[in-house]
């Protein structure tokens, strides 16, 4: 459990809020405003559950409105019902993690890299049943970041821009730092950038970030499916770099021995 948490300050805005009225990121109430620099703003979301049991860490780049309204539901929820802090918490945690068609993209390329068996399961898939006392899902900006009223895409550059920059060391460097003896796997290119600057800052073991996995979005279905041997790189459109791909894939695999053989 994170002892570094706001929910405490949160909860009663939480219990109260009237979530049927936040019909856009503009209409959040400014009781869960967290800071603001111009058009970014950046808003509570009751994530502060840290499973510091972890072995492997989840890291997209940053939760959006809908995984917000999830959250806040369920959290109210739990508040409504009784529920302690940590049972709140772990809820609206698990709200929504990687759902959709985003999981079996991801599930594959773990299980390929060997994950799983390094995890001593059959499969990745199991971390989002049985098997998710491995897990730590997160972002690398916990708290939802958006920019006029739109979700944060990576721009502006979360390691440059001053605020963003603070809310990486203020929130993800403390979660990272009861984490360290789990691997980190970034999604996304914006996220690598993101564990890098923290490595080099001394935030994080760059050893253990496996980066250079393609996106599990569907977006990405032909450099997923290259990724996977399951396409032909003379099958390739000119959209995707073959040699960067192979790069990532023996950098990946050779970060995995290691780890395997420093276990």
């Amino acid at each position: 459990m994170n002892t570094n948490t706001l929910f405490p300050q949160y909860a009663d805005a939480i219990r109260n809020l009237d979530i049927n009225a936040i019909r856009d990121i503009k209409s959040i109430p400014q009781s869960l405003l967290l800071a603001q620099d111009g058009k970014i703003s950046v808003h509570y979301i009751p994530f502060d559950y840290v499973n510091s049991k972890a072995k492997i860490v989840l890291v997209g780049i940053t939760p959006g409105f809908t995984q917000f309204i999830d959250a806040m539901r369920e959290a109210q929820k739990q508040l409504r019902s009784g529920a302690d802090q940590e049972t709140a918490l772990r809820a609206a945690k698990q709200t929504g993690a990687f759902s959709g068609s985003m999981r079996p993209n991801l599930v594959a390329m773990l299980d390929y890299l060997g994950i799983n068996r390094w995890l001593g399961i059959q499969s990745c898939d199991a971390l989002f049943d049985h098997s998710s006392g491995l897990v730590q899902t997160t972002s690398v900006l916990r708290h939802p970041v958006f920019v006029a009223g739109d979700n944060y895409n990576g721009t502006p550059n979360m390691t440059k821009h001053q605020l963003l920059r603070r809310m990486l060391v203020e929130h993800f460097a403390k979660e990272a730092a009861q984490l360290k003896n789990a691997i980190f796997v970034p999604l996304g290119p914006k996220v690598s950038e993101a564990l890098a600057w923290m490595a080099a800052e001394g935030a994080i073991d760059g050893s253990r970030v496996l980066d250079g996995m393609p996106h599990p979005s569907g977006a990405n279905a032909e450099r997923i499916a290259y990724f996977l041997g399951r396409k032909a790189r003379n099958q390739l459109s000119t959209k995707t770099d073959a040699d960067k791909l192979d790069k990532a894939a023996a950098g990946l695999m050779e970060k995995m021995a290691a780890i395997g053989k420093a276990a």
